[in-house]
């Protein structure tokens, strides 16, 4: 079971978070936004194979858990 971090990601920060029981990685951005981070997808490897729609997506503070 994916189990998320309490910490709040800063820009430059990879993080991992899930949707749909699938797990993905990304770049933090650069944002405004107080709830949530905006994460760069494009730095995963296999971005091309999972079909998703964007290259970036928002993600709730609760939702991800920091690697780097």
């Amino acid at each position: 079971m994916f189990k998320a971090d309490t910490k709040k990601a800063n820009p430059g920060n990879i993080v991992e978070f899930e949707r749909n029981n699938i797990r993905f990685k990304g770049e933090v951005l650069p944002s405004q936004c107080q709830r949530s981070v905006i994460v760069d997808l494009t730095i995963m490897e296999n971005f091309e194979e999972i079909e998703f729609d964007y290259e970036r997506t928002v993600v709730a503070h609760e939702n991800y858990r920091i690697l780097s």
